[in-house]
């Protein structure tokens, strides 16, 4: 079988991925048919493509992501970059040094593009002012992971052949979630109704002022909905008591076949991992005919390799 061409450029006049938040509907949509590309040319024997050789790409993660950090490394070495993944726990931040004096030292090194994810919000982005390679978001704080809402974004297009006028219900711990502000912008941008669905201490103040309807019960949140997305509760990130109990959360927004019942017969059931069953989502339902979650990890694959192939035509003598 011979190797797909490379997907056709399409207008992206950005040179970092900081967000979805300042994407247009044609960018966001241009991501997506380059990923289709990816996904075609991932499913061959012959998987790489050169698009990036020579080039070096950095994946610098201030937070543990075995998931998020390895399908940047197989994004990055499918196209035929030399990926390094900086050790946090070997680095210099643990010594006392800032994020600027990280990125100083960092571009000395010219990396071409340096993947970042980072506990802070807004991190990356001030990382992004003081390197001259590109940039990738890869999970800043509670703000913005770019690349989970546009594979999330592929995974839903695959399934249902349409985002326009879905009704996907995004449920769990809001409060404390970059993936659930990320695919709000997006799929409100491409034409979804977005729903969130969690009880009132795991929802941000002022989440209506992003176009979202909310809803309080799971009953009512599922009702009608086409994708139902779960979020992982992240008592990592909690500060007090946000939830009675785990097994009090699980019996009223945990995902099981008696809610999901609650949703269209067809809808789709997504969750960006890692899952927490019996928390958020029973394993009849993570394991069932409705489940997407793996289909969202090979889409997570190819949706990196098409950013790192966008990004790459800003890169000097690209």
């Amino acid at each position: 079988m011979s190797t797909p061409a490379e997907p056709a450029p399409f207008a992206f006049p950005h040179r970092h991925l900081l967000g979805i938040e300042g994407l247009s509907a044609a960018e966001i949509e241009g991501l997506l048919a380059a990923a289709e590309d990816a996904v075609a040319l991932s499913r061959q024997v012959e998987k790489k493509r050169s698009t990036l050789r020579g080039r070096t790409q950095v994946n610098l993660f201030f937070e543990n992501s075995t998931r998020t950090q390895s399908s940047f490394e197989i994004a990055g070495k499918r196209l035929g970059a030399d990926v390094m993944n900086m050790s946090v726990g070997n680095s210099s931040m643990k010594k006392g040094e800032t994020v600027l004096d990280t990125a100083a030292t960092l571009n000395a090194m010219r990396p071409d593009i340096i993947v970042v994810r980072h506990h802070a919000a807004g991190a990356v982005a001030l990382l992004a002012q003081k390197v001259d390679c590109s940039v990738v978001n890869a999970g800043d704080g509670a703000h913005e992971h770019p690349t989970q809402a546009l594979l999330d974004a592929l995974t839903i297009l695959r399934a249902k052949g349409r985002i326009a006028g879905l009704v996907v219900a995004i449920c769990g711990d809001v409060l404390h979630s970059r993936v659930a502000r990320s695919n709000i912008i997006l799929l409100n941008a491409l034409g979804a109704q977005v729903r969130v669905v969690a009880p009132s201490t795991l929802l941000p103040t002022g989440i209506e002022r992003l176009g979202v309807e909310v809803f309080r019960t799971m009953r009512e949140g599922l009702a009608g909905a086409d994708v139902v997305m779960m979020l992982r509760l992240q008592l990592e990130r909690m500060n007090g008591s946000f939830v009675p109990s785990v097994k009090e959360y699980f019996k009223h927004f945990g995902l099981d076949g008696a809610k999901l019942a609650y949703a269209r017969p067809d809808a789709v059931v997504m969750h960006p991992g890692p899952m927490n069953r019996g928390v958020e989502i029973a394993s009849e339902v993570a394991d069932g005919p409705r489940s997407l979650i793996r289909d969202q990890v090979e889409m997570g694959v190819a949706v990196r390799m098409a950013v790192l192939e966008t990004l790459a035509r800003h890169l000097p003598n690209a």
